[in-house]
């Protein structure tokens, strides 16, 4: 297995054409569905209506605590062994999840969400730069291209919510994009490892710190009821096929899969709860959405065609 610089997981393909197609059809099928499904993420949070600090808490506690018996069913003897060797790479991947979770939820908490998410989508752009800035790794010009208009598409979102009064949101999605293109780089350099319990550690971590400040105890009914279908159902599945599918699928097609949660996420809430995104979000969400979907076309184009052996020549 190996992750390229965007961040997205992909494997070398399989040598046979039926194969091929075969794996690559499941692989898209499994990326598709564990979009669709965490596309209503964002709108339960909204739903569950609690202070951020007990979200943090119970998204920490409940996410990592399935992706961990998950974990152990999967890996079975080999588990351990894979927990012994995550090193400092595992600490740091745990720490800027830990990042991430919080940051994650204030900016939901203070912005709307279709910033959230756009802002989240120039991640890989941001993974790009810093596999130039600390693994000194070459990137074509059209990545170049496509990394300045993605942040010229998050700074009209920023830049529309200083009027707004977002700019705080807005600002904590910036770091959790950040952080999310930090964890792809160190993923990127430590590839052989398997960094599954590094991510459940750092949401562990996560509950652990909201502990002072959470009131896990205030969520009741209907509210209990969501936070348990976020945490231990929603989250593990859809994470679960996003790692699964793109073992057989090219990172750029994972890319625009995940478009869809930057489409349908604002989309799900605006339909439930009528919050309508800014002018400047729809501008900046264009603009990202238009460098993400045509670098990852254009790494489409650029894949080697596998050519079948041709049978020996009898005589």
């Amino acid at each position: 297995m190996k992750s390229e610089p965007s961040g997205m997981v992909v494997n070398a393909a399989p040598s046979d054409g039926g194969a091929d197609r075969g794996a690559h059809a499941r692989g898209f099928a499994l990326t598709l569905l564990g979009v669709m499904v965490l596309t209503p993420d964002t709108l339960l949070m909204r739903l569950i209506d609690t202070d951020p600090w007990t979200l943090t808490f119970w998204r920490g506690l409940l996410m990592p605590s399935a992706l961990m018996a998950a974990f152990f069913i999967a890996r079975r003897g080999h588990a351990w062994t894979e927990i012994r060797a995550l090193g400092i790479a595992g600490l740091a991947v745990a720490l800027i999840y830990g990042i991430n979770a919080i940051s994650f939820v204030l900016a939901v908490e203070h912005t709307k969400v279709a910033n959230v998410l756009v802002i989240l989508a120039a991640a890989p752009l941001f993974a790009g730069l810093m596999s130039v800035l600390f693994l000194r790794e070459r990137v074509p010009l059209a990545t170049w291209l496509a990394i300045g208009a993605g942040i010229a598409g998050v700074a009209t979102v920023v830049g529309g919510g200083l009027g707004a009064g977002t700019s705080l949101g807005d600002l904590f999605a910036l770091v959790t994009a950040v952080s999310l293109a930090g964890t792809f780089t160190v993923l990127r350099h430590s590839k052989a490892r398997n960094m599954v319990p590094a991510t459940a550690l750092g949401g562990l971590l996560t509950a652990v710190a909201m502990i002072p400040l959470a009131d896990p105890g205030s969520l009741e009914g209907a509210q209990l009821g969501m936070m348990l279908l976020l945490g231990l159902v929603i989250l593990p599945i859809a994470f679960g096929l996003i790692t699964l599918g793109p073992r057989t699928v090219p990172a750029p097609e994972v890319a625009l899969l995940m478009l869809l949660e930057t489409v349908l996420g604002p989309f799900w809430v605006w339909l439930v709860i009528d919050e309508v995104p800014p002018f400047a979000t729809i501008i900046g969400g264009a603009i990202v959405l238009g460098a993400v979907a045509l670098h990852a076309l254009w790494r489409l184009a650029r894949r080697p065609r596998r050519v079948r052996p041709q049978p020996p020549p009898h005589g």
